[in-house]
């Protein structure tokens, strides 16, 4: 059955010095804020798991093929994602993909002891199939909610208290194996650790509202739309591959995750010792949080212009880019995957820690201010939940397929060097394209449609619905 819209809006009386004060909790900023609550608990520690390099273990074999595992069923669930939302809801979306981060990190408890991989590979199967539903009923929420002219602050916003999740699960293996400095492997409590968090912001899930029951101050509803079909949704993702539109996201889409192998077990895990790991992600994701605002801001109060906004942002984002590279360049010569360094790095080794500290630090900052910056593109190309969840599902599983081949690339030994002029390779690419579409796709002007709907050829909100200056 099509779907069905209702265009009713929702009347709301003027507001008062108080009101102005007071949260609403079917708001728009509130439900941002808890979505980003739930990731704070899943994906952020999944992402301080993953960041110790090999899941916290001294082999990175186990790690690499249950990430293979994971991003490929990622791949296809990132891109059905957005469908599967419009079909169930929040609810039973985010519920069944939050319940499988809890697995994963239970997985590797189990590798701790009897270092069998193959509940690993299956539990990263699964963790594929709810990262998909997880994040594409995020990227709906995070680039629909928002007014039109504060999408990148909410977007820094989101990013912020979803990389705190980093920061807090970079604590834990720092302070559970802070004297273990000859460990090789982290400890049961940090996986329990973990799971404690997953377990929370699954039930927290619980809490986010449908979009058509979020409130813009202005009074408009996120979205019209009441039910959705697997016919209609099925028709709407196809379209996906054959939208020029996306087309020109995939080289950011798949470099988007594609260093995180390179980053993770070839930096942070092949240079520093355990507990030192867990003290470097505490700064990668501290990172993320300033490269997410500081771009954020960039791209909603830079110029007034949309699309001037959009474009310095794309070349702030390429000249870091390019010099942080080139900063991973100077040090990977240095070493290779036959050459390691005879004793790992401590947070303690002064000078010798302070160089390689600096840059994963500012690996970090470039990841958060890259898909800040792509949501931002992503953001400005509708309005219309039903809309961005399709298109936020592309993104995510274009971007777990090219995850999925290079955990894969890291698992059959590709030299550390190559891996890294590969990364820096996309992600180059990916800045003439992203301008290209906000040439051709972003307009600073809204058009007019009847009743004061959205458009759905545009995606964007008609002027007639007052959005919030």
């Amino acid at each position: 059955m099509a779907a069905q819209k209702d265009e009713t809006k929702v009347e709301e009386s003027p507001e008062t010095p108080l009101r102005k004060l007071v949260l609403r909790y079917n708001s728009p900023l509130v439900q941002v804020i808890l979505i980003g609550l739930v990731c704070f608990c899943c994906p952020g520690m999944f992402n301080a798991l993953s960041g110790m390099g090999a899941g916290g273990q001294v082999d990175p074999t186990a790690a690499n093929n249950a990430n293979t595992a994971l991003y490929t069923t990622f791949s296809v669930f990132g891109v059905l994602g957005g469908g599967i939302y419009n079909i169930l809801g929040p609810h039973l979306t985010l519920f069944a993909g939050c319940s499988t981060y809890v697995l994963y990190a239970g997985a590797f408890l189990y590798y701790n002891h009897f270092k069998h991989q193959a509940f690993a590979i299956v539990a990263g199967a699964f963790l594929g199939i709810g990262a998909g539903l997880l994040w594409a009923a995020q990227g709906a929420i995070m680039t629909s909610y928002p007014p039109h002219d504060r999408k990148g602050t909410y977007i820094s916003l989101f990013w912020s208290i979803f990389n705190m999740g980093g920061v807090v699960g970079g604590l834990i293996p720092f302070i559970m194996n802070y004297h273990r400095t000859d460990a090789v492997s982290v400890n049961d409590g940090t996986y329990i650790g973990f799971m404690i968090f997953m377990s929370i912001g699954t039930v927290l899930s619980l809490a986010i509202l449908h979009p058509s029951r979020v409130i813009r101050d202005d009074g408009s509803t996120c979205t019209n739309i009441k039910y959705s079909s697997v016919r209609v949704e099925s028709r709407e993702i196809l379209k996906l591959f054959l939208n020029w539109k996306m087309l020109l996201l995939v080289p950011a889409s798949w470099g988007s995750n594609f260093f995180y192998s390179y980053q993770f077990t070839n930096v942070n895990a092949a240079l520093f010792n355990v507990r030192t790991r867990g003290f470097n992600n505490v700064f990668y994701w501290g990172a993320q949080m300033v490269g997410s605002v500081f771009i954020g801001f960039i791209m909603d109060f830079s110029f007034k212009s949309r699309r001037t906004r959009g474009l310095v942002g794309i070349t702030v984002v390429a000249i870091l880019g390019t010099a942080i590279w080139a900063g991973g360049l100077a040090s990977q010569v240095k070493y290779s995957r036959d050459d390691m360094p005879d004793n790992k790095l401590d947070f303690k080794d002064g000078s010798d820690f302070a160089g390689r500290f600096v840059l994963y630090f500012s690996y970090g900052l470039l990841d958060a201010m890259f898909q800040s910056m792509v949501y931002w593109v992503i953001g400005a190309l509708a309005d219309d939940s039903e809309i961005l969840s399709r298109y936020n599902g592309f993104y995510k599983g274009v971007q777990s397929a090219g995850g999925a081949v290079a955990w894969q690339v890291d698992a059959r030994k590709v030299p550390f060097l190559t891996q890294l002029i590969v990364n820096w390779g996309l992600t180059t690419i990916s800045y003439p394209l992203l301008a290209l579409l906000v040439l051709l796709a972003v307009k600073d002007d809204y058009k007019k449609v009847e009743e004061g709907g959205v458009s759905k050829d545009d995606g964007f909100m008609s002027a007639s619905s007052n959005p919030a200056p």
